[in-house]
């Protein structure tokens, strides 16, 4: 592996520091990697982007001297704010507030989202960045451009600029397109799902390489793509693992961290929880559940419903460096898969992250999906089944008397392969390939 620099890349992505959240690390980690494989890149993000939240800690990722290139962009997110006297507020995921719910004007504004705004809301920005970046690049030429998404009006940036400039293309999928989770919610016409599976096809079938972050999407996507789709899942930064010794907690610490949204909320594992609870009195004194994140309503109304409201403990959104910490001082950690048809692909990049700390992994998804098969490989933890009540019971009771004996700690194993850097090095041989015949 080299050291020098030769070749540039320009990376067209919508999430970037200070924006916080998980859909950021995947390029920022490979940003932060690729002049070690001889890529230098340059990054060109909205410079005033709809951002959830701000993590000020993920900027020290960012490479010295790093050219990151940003125009405005316009998103009608203002205009619905102002329709549901939202002004000042920050939108989660979806238009809706998750602890209000959605009321009616929401869902019509969800419908307009879908068959109006496509691929999506940010649709506004991608003849202006065409016409932006086609100057750059003609007077500092790039040998490769990459567009990541969702959102998926970026990979139309990447499409036209191949077209019009003819640079080598490589679109990655973070997420699906017409398969991810949300798209039913989406309530469209005939004709909008037609529009959004036209785009689909076009970009994966015309962009020069496609990547995605797990088997699942490989395979759905060779479908439309009739050719390779190279996996480079997501992974953990062995940097971003506390140094230091960190107090383990007082009790049975049961920790999730993230967006638990109403497809992600683990009613088995209330329903478990609670029964447990009502059967052994010293489990339920010693038990706590720690949720950091963004929390639906349904979530809170299970806690209380299941008789486990007293043992929960939120934190609310929380930097990323402090996310570390506090998955290293729990117990177990708790992984939600959507309740979704395509749940069988979804690794989430967080799980990486659990899988650095060496503790035992506690999964609620389908136990013949990708997220299964690494946690079998990686012998990090179990997954249960959405409706397995009695198999999370027993589980849960092993976990529990593992951690009463002092034994829930875990070896490593088989995991550097998930390592940031390494898979930076299999995105620059994707790169080094696709200029390599060009």
């Amino acid at each position: 592996m080299g050291t020098t620099v030769s070749k540039k890349v320009l990376v067209i992505t919508y999430y970037w520091p200070p924006a916080g959240g998980v859909a950021v690390q995947r390029w920022l980690k490979f940003v932060k990697y690729l002049r070690s494989y001889g890529w230098e890149p340059i990054v060109y993000t909205p410079e005033n982007p709809e951002n959830f939240y701000e993590d000020t800690s993920l900027q020290r990722d960012i490479p010295d001297q790093l050219q990151v290139l940003k125009t405005r962009i316009w998103e009608p997110y203002n205009i619905y704010k102002w329709l549901t006297g939202r002004k000042n507020e920050k939108l989660g995921l979806g238009f809706a507030d998750a602890k209000k719910g959605k009321g009616p004007l929401d869902h019509f504004m969800v419908w307009l989202r879908g068959n109006l705004l496509i691929p999506d809301p940010r649709m506004f920005w991608v003849n202006p960045s065409v016409r932006f970046l086609s100057g750059y690049i003609r007077r500092y030429p790039v040998d490769a451009i990459v567009t990541t998404g969702p959102p998926h009006s970026l990979h139309l940036i990447g499409l036209k600029l191949k077209r019009k400039l003819h640079i080598p293309w490589l679109a990655d999928f973070r997420d699906p397109w017409t398969n991810i989770d949300y798209y039913s919610e989406l309530h469209l016409t005939i004709l909008a799902d037609w529009l959004h599976r036209r785009l689909e096809r076009k970009v994966l079938r015309l962009a020069d390489a496609t990547t995605v972050v797990s088997q699942q999407m490989r395979i759905e996507f060779e479908k439309i793509r009739n050719g390779r789709v190279a996996v480079i899942p997501n992974g953990f930064d062995s940097d971003d693992i506390p140094k230091i010794d960190i107090p383990k907690p007082e009790g049975f610490t049961i920790t999730y961290v993230g967006t638990m949204n109403k497809a992600r909320n683990p009613e088995v594992l209330w329903k478990a929880l609670g029964n447990i609870c009502s059967l052994n009195k010293e489990f339920a004194k010693n038990l706590v559940i720690t949720i950091a994140g963004q929390v639906d309503a349904s979530v809170e109304k299970s806690l209380r419903e299941n008789d486990v409201w007293e043992n929960y403990r939120f934190m609310g959104t929380i930097p990323h460096n402090e996310a570390m910490a506090l998955l290293v001082k729990s117990s177990v950690l708790l992984l939600v898969v959507n309740n979704a048809p395509n749940a069988k692909g979804i690794v989430t990049g967080k799980f990486f992250e659990y899988l650095a700390t060496g503790h035992r992994i506690l999964a609620i998804g389908p136990t013949d999906g990708d997220l299964a098969n690494i946690l079998k490989q990686t012998g990090a933890g179990q997954i249960i089944d959405y409706n397995d009540i009695d198999g999370a019971k027993q589980i849960i009771t092993h976990y529990y008397q593992l951690y009463k004996s002092n034994s829930l700690e875990l070896q490593r194993g088989a995991i550097d392969t998930y390592s940031r850097k390494a898979l930076t090095g299999q995105l620059a041989n994707t790169l080094n390939k696709l200029i390599d015949a060009k």
